[in-house]
């Protein structure tokens, strides 16, 4: 499995339903795309001081590479990608993106 980890900062004047909107979008993707399982969206509630400004973050579970490279390369996700780069300060300097491979139990 991999687990697609994104963390971002969000600009201030991006309202709570602009996130909920982008997350919708995310979330829609697993009806289109083959392997794509949970997508968890929320904002950081680390007590740790190391977040480094990014203020959200969500996690895409997919069952495999070939998965998330389908999903990389989608249109749909691409639009939603957009739209969430748009949101961000200073664009794509607000994100950040880690991919970890969970081996089975």
């Amino acid at each position: 499995m991999i687990r697609h980890c994104v963390f971002v900062k969000f600009r201030e004047d991006v309202p709570a339903a602009e996130r909920s909107a982008i997350h919708s979008d995310l979330s829609a993707l697993r009806d289109v795309i083959d392997g794509m399982g949970a997508v968890h969206f929320n904002g950081n509630v680390s007590p740790e001081p190391f977040a480094r400004g990014f203020t959200h973050g969500f996690t895409i579970d997919f069952s495999n590479a070939i998965a998330r490279d389908a999903y990389l390369v989608d249109e749909a996700h691409q639009k939603a990608g957009a739209r969430l780069v748009a949101a961000l300060a200073g664009g794509t300097d607000g994100l950040m993106v880690f991919d970890l491979e969970i081996a089975g139990d």
